[in-house]
C-alpha cells in the first residue's frame, strides 16, 4: 500500500493511497500528482464524492475506464466496507480493508476517531490540525487535531497509526521539530504492508 499527503499543501500531493494484492489494484482518494501509477485499476473510491477535487479525479479516472465513487468491494478474498465518518453537513466515508484476519483503515478526514476502526492493524488517519481542531464554518464538523487522533487510536487497539492529509498547523509544526504523540508521517511513495495471516 503506498500513502501520499494532503489537499492544497504547499509541500504535498493530495492524501491517496493504491491498495495492492494479487494481482488487484484499487485507488482511494488521490488527485492531481496523487494519481495511481499506470496500470489497470479494478476501482476508485473516495471519502467524499462532493470534495473539491472530484472534477480532476473524474478526469483521472476516466482515462482509466474507472469512476470514482464511495462504495464497498469484495475483490480476491479482500473485502472493503464503506463506512461513514463525521466530518462535514454531506455524507462522508472511510474505508475499512479486510483479508485474511488482518484489517486496514483509509480514513484521511474526520471530526471524530471512527469506532469502526478499533484493532485495526494500519490506519492512515487524519492529520489537518495540530494543538487546535479545524471546526467548519457553521459547526458542521471539520477537522481532528494530530494530538487527539493518536490518543483515540491508541485507546482503539490500533498497531499502527500513519498520519495523512497533513495540513498548514502540522506542517509548521513538523518544521519546528514536533512529533506525534504517538505513530508516523505519511510518505509519498512508501509501501505500507499489512502482514496477513495464511
Amino acid at each position: 500500500m503506498a500513502a501520499a499527503d494532503a489537499m492544497n499543501s504547499p509541500r504535498f500531493a493530495p492524501a491517496g493511497l493504491l491498495l495492492r494484492w494479487a494481482g488487484h489494484r484499487v485507488a482511494f482518494n488521490g488527485g492531481p500528482g496523487a494519481e495511481p501509477p499506470s496500470g489497470r485499476l479494478d476501482d476508485w473510491l473516495v471519502t467524499d464524492e462532493q470534495a473539491e477535487l472530484r472534477s480532476a479525479l473524474r478526469r483521472s479516472a476516466a482515462a482509466r475506464g474507472v469512476r470514482p465513487h464511495a462504495g464497498a468491494l469484495e475483490l480476491a478474498a479482500v473485502r472493503v466496507r464503506c463506512l461513514p465518518v463525521v466530518h462535514t453537513s454531506h455524507p462522508a466515508y472511510g474505508y475499512r480493508i479486510e483479508a485474511r484476519g488482518c484489517a486496514a483503515v483509509w480514513a484521511p478526514e474526520f471530526w471524530e476517531f471512527p469506532e469502526w476502526a478499533a484493532g485495526a492493524d494500519l490506519v492512515f488517519a487524519e492529520a489537518s490540525a495540530w494543538e487546535r481542531p479545524i471546526r467548519f464554518r457553521g459547526g458542521v464538523g471539520g477537522h481532528a487535531t494530530v494530538q487527539s487522533v493518536a490518543e483515540q487510536a491508541v485507546r482503539h487497539g490500533v498497531r499502527r497509526l500513519v498520519l495523512a492529509h497533513i495540513g498548514r498547523p502540522v506542517l509548521r509544526a513538523m518544521d519546528a521539530g514536533a512529533r506525534p504523540p504517538d505513530g508516523e508521517w505519511g510518505v509519498e511513495g512508501r509501501t505500507y504492508a499489512v502482514p496477513c495471516a495464511g
